[in-house]
């Protein structure tokens, strides 16, 4: 059976519908970042620091096509993934391809929510988030509009509604 890639913006829920999915199906999940920092035993956003964007994105492309290849899977992915180089391409030929769309309002109360420190957020007021999303969001979502599905998320504060999330997507998939 084909593997289950999410795809988003940063902050949309791919890491909660994710393992939520993955437990629900019986596969093992992945988190693309944290794949990456436990190989090579640093956080992404000191990678970015030290490295540069650019070389994050090369390991990222490699351990993309490293765990891509693992069977039965559920894979997030991080929100520039499938914006770079052939990933998106590499993405729907892998694995059952899914896009979590989110507003920027919903993505805004996400990154309220979330504990994780976001490289390209850091140091941004409230208004510089917004536009920074809006702006980046619409140069990202034609690769995102490349996954096979497309599933419209709300704001995904309560178990019940990532549940939910979760099951519409194996309904999607017929699993």
């Amino acid at each position: 059976m084909k593997s289950i890639i999410l795809m988003g913006y940063m902050c949309a829920g791919k890491t909660l519908v994710g393992k939520t999915l993955g437990l629900a199906l019986g596969r093992t999940f992945y988190d693309l970042d944290w794949y990456v920092e436990e190989r090579f035993h640093r956080k992404v956003s000191q990678i970015f620091a030290e490295d540069g964007e650019t070389a994050f994105r090369d390991l990222e492309r490699r351990m993309l096509h490293e765990v891509a290849e693992f069977e039965d899977i559920v894979l997030s992915c991080g929100g520039g993934t499938p914006c770079f180089f052939d990933n998106i391409d590499y993405m729907n030929a892998c694995g059952e391809t899914v896009y979590l769309k989110a507003s920027p309002d919903t993505l805004l109360k996400h990154i309220a929510m979330s504990r994780g420190e976001r490289p390209l957020l850091k140091g941004k007021s409230p208004e510089e988030l917004r536009t920074f999303i809006t702006t980046q969001l619409q140069e990202r979502e034609p690769y995102y509009l490349k996954a096979r599905h497309v599933v419209n998320i709300d704001v995904l504060d309560d178990s019940a509604k990532i549940s939910a999330i979760a099951n519409q997507i194996r309904t999607l998939l017929h699993l």
